[in-house]
């Protein structure tokens, strides 16, 4: 039965396509009557992908992705069509795909010496257990808004395990123990496996094509609205903030109030981890943006002050030197680049996941992923990913900041990790730098008031779909978090009794416990 609202969504991330999709298929929502503002001319929001092989393709990030996690996600995408493959849907696609080019790195670690490092035990101390299972086992009450480092001594930062857990899903050693203990129980299955990624799983092409596309495709054929180039800057509320009552927004520049009646809905997605992204090239560094230049936090501030109900911001985005890394696209034309590195790897592109340069002072990874990586992306054009942690830090053959280099420059201290000839493999490439201030700022300490809800306490009409919301026992930093915040969000709102798919207790298994002791004590 036609639910006779209308839904408005601001912001058009996987959380709010997400969002629309399960109000279409759960809640019986006319996809007519479902309006999405995203301030970009394109929808997706860290899910990008863009460019082409002449000026260059771009991905801030790429997700790691599983089929044993994932519950709300795979849930979502078994009812998507493949947009290549008719009959399929996305998920069918991606198990294929996943099943043909199946993940086993071979060369995890590397070291100063360009030595493969072996990765077959952990390398932790009798301190280094005793201190993970006390982390482990406390109670987020207890943790509290401490970070990692107030748990584990300075030699777990340097083991073999950290330098893996760290780069696989990008925490600092700064960064909230709540996320890190919640990562280990998530993840425990990927405890014993965390040196070949044999539990993680990729998309065809980069998300923004494999995920993005086909849901956006969907969603126009059942007549979603996307209002692209639109920036809400405010919401009216009741004075006990329970109901949004009217929208303020600017559509190609132009100022718009648009009434909400009780009966609609408003989902917001509150904060970015890719806000204030900034482009270098192969000649310039990525300029230095905050979010004074993107506005891009400016509502969830203006609705949280004075109300803490719907969080408080100023938790996450406060420290950028916290919370920030630079990552960099390469486009090749010629194949050398890949043909060294599958030689040296033992892996061929796709299989193998992270590099990491555990010696490199900007703490660099790079992956190969599967050609092509783009939708008409042409033969004998290749593009890879790759990140470093600590940009701030002087390279260890360019004498410079990550920060302050451009391209070129990060290619060659790329090469000079691997020992690479930059002439010979780098003669065509075209890198592209991407500085991203609050990358993870989701992982930065926090008290459990910081984040709303999905649906706050005592709200009728309003929603936050983000990364930067409260969702018990699930990881930040995943696509699964948006999905699971938007189907958990509608659901209540629209009072469905389907159930949100259960978070999978891996960690109570007794033989995922078993395997994660025994490599423990490799």
């Amino acid at each position: 039965m036609n639910h006779p609202i209308k839904a408005y969504l601001i912001g058009g991330g996987i959380g709010s396509l997400a969002a629309a999709a399960f109000m279409i298929r759960d809640g019986g929502v006319a996809g007519s009557d479902i309006t999405i503002f995203e301030a970009m001319p394109l929808a997706g929001g860290s899910l990008d992908g863009g460019g082409n092989p002449d000026s260059g393709y771009t991905l801030r990030g790429g997700r790691m992705l599983t089929t044993d996690n994932y519950e709300c996600t795979w849930d979502l995408f078994k009812s998507i069509p493949s947009l290549e493959h008719p009959g399929q849907t996305v998920y069918d696609e991606t198990a294929a795909f996943n099943e043909a080019n199946k993940s086993h790195s071979r060369a995890r670690l590397v070291d100063r010496n360009r030595f493969k490092v072996d990765v077959t035990s952990m390398g932790f101390s009798m301190q280094d257990r005793l201190e993970l299972v006390k982390l482990t086992e406390a109670d987020e009450a207890t943790l509290g808004d401490s970070a990692i480092t107030d748990w584990l001594s300075p030699e777990f930062f340097d083991t073999k395990f950290w330098y893996m857990w760290a780069t696989t899903f990008a925490f600092q050693p700064w960064h909230s123990a709540v996320e890190f203990k919640r990562y280990l129980h998530r993840f425990m299955m990927e405890f014993s496996r965390i040196e070949t990624l044999e539990g993680v799983k990729r998309t065809v092409y980069n998300q923004y094509d494999s995920f993005v596309r086909p849901l956006q495709h969907w969603l126009h054929q059942q007549g979603v609205q996307i209002a692209f180039n639109s920036t809400v800057h405010d919401l009216e509320l009741t004075d006990d903030a329970s109901t949004v009552t009217a929208i303020h927004y600017t559509q190609d520049g132009e100022t718009k109030i648009l009434r909400v009646r009780p009966e609609d809905l408003v989902f917001f997605q509150n904060g970015s981890m890719t806000d204030a992204s900034s482009y270098g090239s192969m000649f310039s560094a990525p300029p230095k943006l905050d979010k004074d230049d993107s506005q891009g936090w400016a509502l969830w501030e203006k609705l949280a002050q004075g109300r803490p109900q719907f969080g408080n911001p100023a938790a996450f985005n406060s420290s950028i030197p916290e919370s920030w890394w630079e990552s960099f696209t390469v486009t090749l034309k010629q194949p050398a680049f890949f043909d060294r590195m599958e030689k040296f790897t033992g892996n061929r592109a796709g299989t193998g996941g992270l590099v990491t340069f555990k010696d490199s002072n900007w703490f660099m990874s790079v992956v190969l992923a599967h050609q092509p990586h783009f939708i008409g992306q042409p033969e004998g054009v290749q593009v890879f990913w790759g990140y470093g942690l600590h940009p701030d830090r002087v390279g260890n053959f360019v004498a410079k900041p990550m920060a302050e280099c451009s391209g070129e420059e990060i290619l060659r201290e790329l090469c000079g990790h691997l020992n690479f000839d930059y002439e010979e493999v780098m003669a065509t490439a075209n890198c592209i730098p991407c500085r991203m201030p609050y990358i993870t700022s989701m992982f930065m300490p926090r008290q459990y008031s910081d984040r709303p809800l999905p649906v706050p306490k005592g709200s009728r009409n309003l929603a936050f779909v983000s990364q930067f919301v409260e969702v018990p026992d699930d990881v930040v930093f995943t696509v699964e978090y948006s999905v699971r915040a938007a189907q958990m969000a509608v659901y209540q709102l629209l009072e469905i009794q389907r159930e949100v798919p259960p978070i999978t207790p891996h960690d109570e298994s007794l033989k995922v416990k078993f395997d994660a002791l025994i490599k423990a004590f490799k």
